[in-house]
């Protein structure tokens, strides 16, 4: 049986997440540069999300951390909108419907921390991850919003909370 636990971040938790993380964008042929893979916070994950409205979540599976997302403010945006980021789950992770809970979990809490949209980017080629976006209620932008840093994503995508 497959043993799945959604829980906040622990600081324990930097190393193994930020390697996920890598591992999937490696994985998926994503560009180091202008992606997650370059963030200078993709190391520190547990203090990055130490902030008010911020959080960030570990999925775990048979006690092996196998992915995560987080919430937090769009940068250098003064709208109430947060952004979905760094939600990546290793391949023997998916297909379990733990994308669409981890989704849940943090629109939820995105929501019951008052913002009022959340903004998410993300490449062409993961048309999975834009399916389940879009059934979610994420509609496509024409243009970036804020200034993530992730200037090689090029879809960028929004949804009213």
């Amino acid at each position: 049986m497959n043993t799945i636990i959604i829980r906040e971040i622990q600081n324990e938790d930097n190393a193994a997440i930020a390697e996920v993380i890598r591992s999937v964008l490696i994985e998926m042929n994503v560009p180091k540069v202008g992606t997650a893979y370059a963030d200078p916070h993709l190391d520190f994950l547990f203090e990055t999300y130490l902030i008010p409205k911020a959080v960030y979540y570990i999925a775990e599976l048979e006690g092996k951390i196998v992915g995560g997302a987080g919430i937090m403010q769009l940068e250098n945006s003064l709208e109430n909108i947060c952004e979905l980021q760094k939600m990546y789950f290793l391949p023997e992770s998916r297909g379990l419907g733990l994308g669409r809970k981890m989704m849940d979990i943090c629109l939820a809490k995105a929501k019951g921390f008052g913002f009022e949209k959340c903004y998410l980017e993300t490449m062409p080629f993961m048309e999975e991850a834009q399916l389940l976006y879009k059934k979610v209620g994420f509609e496509y932008l024409e243009a970036p919003l804020g200034n993530t840093g992730h200037n090689s994503c090029p879809i960028w995508m929004i949804k009213e909370l």
